[in-house]
Order: structure tokens, then C-alpha cells, then sequence
């Protein structure tokens, strides 16, 4: 699979690194184990998926970590994406609005080595503003506008990575804090589940 991402243009060895460390097969459903390593969303129930690896290798790229840094990564679904960020940054908080889906993925994550990552059941759009601020923060659901209140919880130069558009469409947006506002940087078209919240997608 790292070899794949390298093709795509996913150059952060760190990332790479990290893709090959945690055990993608661990965090989708059994019967879907077979198909792991596939460079596909896979369903893991409750309407939700599991990203595609490059699209995960792309969001943690996108975050310039170096390994010392606060992460916050927002719709936790299956697990995968906090036990990358878990590889690259030193502490990885993640929320989930679905507590079924919260509570299996505290599972995989503690069978895989990753009990370290602080799991929370709760309205994601609405970041967890007593853990703030982040020096990252990964959204792995589809915003319909930017973020404001996740932005708000940013360290100075902290970065936002979040799907932002349509259901049927969006672009990986990367918001980078500053005095002047957030400075955008417009990057690869994706498709993601919608981010339901408050500051989301109704239900």
C-alpha cells in the first residue's frame, strides 16, 4: 500500500512510515477483512465508512506533524485515522457522534496498541473545546461550509484538514491559523460522508 500512496503523490515518509505500521485489517469488519488493504472506503456500520487509505494519508500529510503536537480528529468511525495520527503526533484526541461506533473503536484501537488515543462521544463539528487548542485538527466527514467553531480551536499556525462542499462532492480544504484569519489552501477533490451536527448536515 505505501508504495501506491508514493505513486499518488504522498511524499511524507513519516506518513508512509506510519500507513505501514498500523494494521489497517484490525479496524474494519470481519467480513471485510479481506479487502483491508484495498484503496477503498469500506462500510463499518452505522452508515459510516472507513476512509480510503489515500485519503488518510493525504489529511495526516496535509497536517505537517513532526510528533510533538495535540491532535484532534473529528468522526472517529472505525478507528484508523486516530491510529495514524497516534503515529505522527504525541497526543491524539478523537470524537464520535455515534457512542456504538465510539465504543469499537476504543476496542480495535486497544487490540491494535493504541490505548493512548482519548476517545469522546460527542458532537464532532463542535470540536472538544476543553482539550483545545490543537496544533491539528482532521475532519473525516464532509463539511457543507468551513468550520468556524473546530478553526476557533487551533493553536496560532495550527492546521485544519476538512472536506468541505455537497454530499455528492467536496475539496480537502486546509485552513492554517493566523492573525489575519484562516489562510486556505485548496487541495484534492474527495468524497466523504457528511459531518452531521450542529455546524453540519442536519440528521
Amino acid at each position: 500500500m505505501p508504495r501506491d500512496l508514493e505513486l499518488r503523490d504522498v511524499a511524507d515518509e513519516r506518513v508512509l512510515a506510519a500507513m505501514v505500521r498500523v494494521p489497517r485489517e484490525l479496524f474494519v469488519p470481519e467480513k471485510l477483512r479481506d479487502r483491508a488493504y484495498d484503496d477503498a472506503a469500506l462500510p463499518i456500520g452505522g452508515g459510516q465508512t472507513i476512509s480510503q487509505p489515500y485519503m488518510v494519508a493525504r489529511i495526516c500529510e496535509a497536517l505537517q506533524l513532526s510528533g510533538d503536537e495535540r491532535v484532534l480528529d473529528v468522526g472517529t468511525g472505525s478507528g484508523y485515522q486516530a491510529a495514524v495520527l497516534t503515529e505522527l503526533a504525541a497526543e491524539v484526541y478523537t470524537i464520535e457522534r455515534l457512542a456504538e461506533l465510539a465504543e469499537r473503536a476504543r476496542g480495535r484501537l486497544a487490540a491494535a496498541g493504541y490505548d493512548r488515543v482519548h476517545v469522546h462521544v460527542g458532537d464532532g463539528t463542535l470540536g472538544l473545546p476543553d482539550h483545545a487548542p490543537f496544533d491539528g485538527i482532521a475532519v473525516a466527514a464532509a463539511a457543507p461550509g468551513f468550520p468556524e467553531t473546530l478553526y476557533e480551536q487551533l493553536k496560532p499556525r495550527g492546521r485544519l484538514v476538512v472536506p468541505v462542499g455537497s454530499a455528492r462532492g467536496q475539496r480537502l480544504e486546509v485552513a492554517v491559523r493566523s492573525p489575519e484569519g484562516p489562510a486556505l489552501i485548496h487541495s484534492v477533490p474527495c468524497r466523504f460522508v457528511p459531518l452531521v451536527g450542529a455546524e453540519g448536515f442536519g440528521e
